[in-house]
């Protein structure tokens, strides 16, 4: 049988942050979180664009006749994509200008735009222009002596039509303005100027009202704002190189001015103007953008988060912080008594981070800890977490890191944090070249009666304390020697040199995950031809391994029910008859953001569950290092059953259920009201 087309993944994108943007549509979602949802789906499709867009370009240029596992070709696939994209900006300018922003400022909160300013607003403004941003801005009048500046990517920019001459006698034409980084993009205004508690301006509205200041003599025509969007994927050759971290160095500073790959337009903007601007970045008209509002709407974020209106956000919700770490273990060894007497699981944000940082806490501390050793792929910039590595490294112990350094968008970051351990005594690796390290796990070595005993956390989701606190994901603290033996395998194996080990209980990409899976899903298939009960669940942030899913489909037919929570892309076709009627595919999108990975097969009631830090993708399973652990403990699984599928699979208020045609709709069932999010608030925060 000739395997069915799988469903495009750009596409797949692009409907995940239409459902982001379903939440900004929602009348019952407060206001600035409506605004908040605005501001991540278009800081999502910059990255879109930067790295899907620009991947579809270069297939474009270098494989143009290749045909996708999705039947279409590298110029069909750009063209339903751009279509799709565009109509997604359109709809999200439109909630914007039509509703969210009209909305907020009948409650106080808004931006003054010069049209509707009055004498003390623009008085307000001029002064501010001439004291703090005029100084700042160097107009380039386009000439052979002038020729188009260098553009910075996702920077903020202004082309002026111009007439008249200047005081050389050159003829106006076209002036191009850079609006410095160091200005900011949002400026308060005292409430007695605004005349509402939180009015703001932008940067682009001072520029554009008083730009003529620049052009003394000269007539302004127009003055418009645009921004251009570049390839950003970084390129390492990592078979040439010898040092990573300085090979990466020097690529970062030449991300930003990679090929363009979109051009955002105000949409009053000249056709004309268009034209000067597409011909100068060499973009068409399929790649340009007109948008009704700023340039880059993922600024206004800072509204969001500038405004100090609870009745206009989510009700605070702060996580608890689970038996036994709520009490009385101030001191170390009563924290590790406390592992040693049980694994202990961890569902954040539900749940606080705190025992994490309680583990690595004591871990820095206690003098009978010998070693520690972690792989950080994300942290943050200011990481309560890596202070506690630098502490314990300084204190003496063998602290050994493996720092993902090809992390994107955190590349410098993770190159900062590195160095800052190097300078401590710390071991630090990047991995293995070619692989990226994106497995989540802290191993402690304590010494306990004369022997070496192993402490570990491992989890679904990075040691990022702020995004623990918006990403859903599991954590397991544990003193099982099995699979701490095995984390202490797998350090050895991305630290030094060796052959492939054998480990007792944890999955490794790229070695054993995909494997294991396509055995899991082997094994329930031939238990339905068998005639016994066979059940698949998983649920991940992607679905895209050809492989995984052709396996999926031959267990559907063999009768085995399938449910995937999928959160984002998903290329697997569920409901078509013939291969895919026993699997369902829904996506939770709601106030935090869906992001472990669970695993479940029924394997004849003995009832296999995994947590894991890999989506089913061909990155995950064959090009990074990953790990998929086991929840052993009967009690524990149970938890994981229930909140990882349960009750998702009886939410009737974010879930949106996957058609055979790739598109989405609201999942409903006849059940009272469910809200995955609320009810696991509710059973977790007390």
């Amino acid at each position: 049988m000739e395997a069915p087309a799988l469903l495009n993944r750009e596409l797949s994108i692009l409907k995940f942050n239409e459902r982001v943007l379903s939440m900004a549509e929602r009348a019952d979602t407060p206001l600035l979180e409506r605004l908040r949802y605005l501001c991540i789906v278009s800081s999502n499709l910059d990255e879109f664009f930067e790295i899907r867009i620009a991947s579809l370009k270069e297939q474009q240029r270098q494989t143009p006749g290749l045909i996708g596992v999705d039947g279409l070709s590298p110029e069909e696939a750009f063209e339903r994509v751009q279509r799709a994209a565009h109509l997604l900006v359109e709809r999200e300018n439109r909630l914007l200008t039509a509703e969210v922003m009209p909305q907020l400022l009948a409650v106080g909160v808004g931006l003054l735009y010069a049209s509707s300013w009055n004498e003390t607003q623009r008085s307000w403004a001029y002064e501010l222009f001439h004291r703090d941003v005029i100084p700042m801005l160097t107009p380039i009048g386009l000439d052979p002596a002038h020729p188009f500046p260098r553009v910075y990517n996702k920077s903020l920019n202004f082309i002026v039509a111009l007439t008249g001459q200047d005081a050389f006698g050159r003829e106006g034409n076209i002036a191009i303005v850079q609006a410095p980084r160091a200005l900011p993009r949002m400026i308060k205004v005292p409430e007695g100027i605004a005349g509402i508690p939180d009015g703001f301006m932008l940067l682009t509205t001072l520029i554009s009202a008083f730009v003529g200041e620049l052009f003394p003599g000269m007539d302004v025509q127009g003055c418009y704002q645009w921004r251009v969007t570049r390839n950003s994927d970084l390129f390492v050759d990592e078979e040439e190189i010898t040092n990573l971290r300085q090979a990466l160095q020097g690529e970062l500073s030449q991300r930003n001015f990679g090929a363009s790959v979109r051009l955002e337009i105000a949409h009053a903007m000249p056709p004309d103007l268009e034209v000067f601007l597409q011909r100068e970045f060499g973009l068409g008209k399929a790649d340009t953008y007109r948008v009704n509002g700023p340039v880059n709407l993922a600024r206004l974020m800072q509204l969001c988060n500038r405004v100090n209106r609870p009745e206009l956000e989510y009700p605070v919700y702060r996580p608890k912080v689970p038996a036994p770490f709520d009490g009385d273990l101030d001191k170390p060894a009563d924290l590790f008594a406390a592992i040693t007497a049980g694994d202990h699981l961890l569902h954040h944000p539900y749940q606080s981070f705190q025992p994490v940082l309680q583990f690595l806490t004591a871990a820095a501390t206690d003098p009978l800890v010998v070693a520690i050793k972690q792989t950080i792929y994300r942290t943050g910039e200011d990481s309560e977490l890596m202070g506690l590595l630098l502490s314990a490294a300084r204190a003496g112990k063998e602290v050994t890191v493996v720092v993902e350094l090809m992390a994107r968008f955190d590349e410098q970051t993770n190159i900062n944090w590195a160095a800052r351990l190097e300078e401590v005594g710390a071991h630090v690796s990047y991995g293995v070249v070619g692989h990226k390290t994106h497995a989540k796990m802290a191993l402690v070595l304590r010494r306990e009666d004369g022997r070496i005993r192993r402490y570990g956390h491992l989890g679904t989701g990075n040691y990022h304390p702020r995004t623990a606190r918006v990403y859903t994901d599991f954590g397991l603290l544990t003193a099982n020697q099995q699979m701490c033996e095995d984390m202490d395998q797998i350090f050895s194996l991305l630290t030094g040199l060796g052959a492939r080990r054998a480990l007792k209980l944890l999955l490794q990409s790229p070695f054993t995950l995909h494997e294991t899976i396509q055995a899991l899903i082997w094994g329930e298939t031939e238990n339905a031809r068998a005639g016994k009960r066979a059940r698949i669940m998983a649920k991940m942030n992607a679905l895209q391994e050809p492989g995984t899913i052709q396996a999926l489909y031959e267990a559907s037919r063999a009768g085995v029910r399938i449910d995937l929570i999928v959160r984002g892309a998903c290329a697997l076709q569920p409901g078509v008859p013939g291969q895919s009627e026993n699997i369902r595919v829904r996506s939770i999108i709601g106030r935090f953001l869906e992001h472990s990975r669970v695993f479940y097969f029924y394997q004849e009631g003995l009832e296999a569950v995994y947590l894991s830090s890999a989506d089913w993708m061909d990155r995950n399973f064959f090009r990074r290092v990953e790990l998929g652990f086991p929840v052993l403990d009967k009690k524990l699984k149970r938890r994981v059953i229930d909140e990882a599928f349960t009750f998702a699979l009886h939410d009737n208020q974010l879930a949106w259920q996957v058609l055979p045609d790739g598109r989405y709709v609201r999942a409903k069932n006849r059940r009272a009201p469910m809200n995955l999010h609320q009810h696991l608030m509710a059973r977790l925060g007390g």
